[in-house]
């Protein structure tokens, strides 16, 4: 029997837990994981945590049983695998439970901004049916830049083919058999900057991809170009972004990420002076992108339908008993790490 804590459930988490791990001593916490919290669950031998836990080295040192971090979650960079490395502990992800989930969302919003679906909306919930300023645009024939061809870039791709559609693609590993079965062009960051009438991102975070978008090549952005993020908040610097906004190089932006969102999850966090001076700069600035007309955010759901919840849950089982009889599964390192 194996002691296995949750951080960050959610409704739903503990009856699946329950049943599909009914061996095992389980803890469950609807926070975020700190220090403070990790202390008080020393006894754990499997850690399961989501994007807004930072398993730092202090929290392991206050969990001094840990044997597997498993992370439910495709990305990983709230984890400090060098951290658990030093420790001998096994980090396991869940490498593929909603890529066409998160392209769906994409698209929703995209065509949020493109047919100005949140402002009717809220101007209908007025009993105001006027048509003024709700013009939009078509999306065939327009150009979308997809930055991250991987595996949710490319079902983006898909989709935006189906719209009929031109594709340009960023991406480290081009596979021009892909490029050609699903008619899209990569091309350098610069150019797909300059072309595309949608920018959107799905790329991983990491020391390359921070602040990937900036105030630098931003201005480079075609005029009245919408730029979507459904990755994370950090690839694009938001003081930068606000200026893009406020001085009409870019027409909107649909966001289902900001820069600093951990303080929005977490508010207490603001009076923390642990809290790094940049993360919480970087919180007051994507502050000042709610309520504004020409940007529509949403709080990182790009992954919340309910097939994708279920993949995720399903997978954190499966990695967690392929764990415990010595078949570990869907392993990250301190290699995955670029540096």
């Amino acid at each position: 029997m194996a002691i296995i804590t949750f951080f960050e459930t959610q409704k739903g988490d503990r009856p699946f837990y329950n049943k599909h791990l009914s061996g095992h001593k389980l803890h469950y916490s609807e926070e975020v994981l700190t220090a403070g919290l990790a202390a008080e669950f020393r006894e754990t031998e499997i850690l399961s945590v989501f994007v807004h836990s930072h398993v730092t080295k202090e929290v392991l040192s206050k969990l001094p049983k840990l044997r597997l971090i498993a992370t439910r979650s495709a990305g990983f960079n709230h984890i400090d695998l060098a951290a658990a490395a030093q420790r001998n502990i096994p980090v396991c992800y869940v490498p593929a439970y909603g890529e066409y989930t998160v392209a769906e969302h994409t698209f929703a919003l995209i065509l949020s901004l493109s047919r100005n679906i949140h402002k009717a909306y809220f101007r209908t919930a007025r009993e105001n049916f006027s048509l003024a300023g709700l013009q939009g645009f078509d999306l065939k024939n327009k150009t979308i830049g997809v930055v991250g061809a991987g595996r949710i870039g490319l079902h983006v791709i898909k989709i935006a083919r189906g719209f009929d559609m031109q594709v340009l693609a960023v991406d480290p590993k081009p596979d021009p058999f892909l490029a050609e079965v699903l008619q899209f062009r990569y091309a350098p960051l610069e150019e797909v900057l300059a072309k595309a009438d949608i920018i959107t991102l799905h790329a991983p975070l990491n020391k390359q991809t921070y602040h990937l978008l900036n105030k630098d090549n931003i201005p480079l952005m075609k005029k009245g170009a919408l730029l979507i993020n459904t990755a994370r908040g950090e690839l694009v610097d938001a003081e930068a972004l606000l200026k893009a906004l406020d001085t009409g190089i870019i027409a909107g932006a649909g966001l289902d990420v900001l820069e600093g969102e951990e303080l929005f999850v977490e508010e207490e966090k603001l009076f923390d002076p642990e809290v790094p001076r940049e993360t919480l700069s970087a919180f007051l600035k994507s502050q000042r992108l709610f309520n504004r007309e020409d940007v529509v955010i949403t709080p990182h759901i790009g992954f919340n339908s309910q097939e994708a919840v279920l993949r995720i849950r399903s997978t954190t089982v499966d990695n967690i008993n392929a764990f415990l009889v010595g078949r570990p599964q869907n392993l990250l390192d301190e290699r995955a790490v670029p540096h």
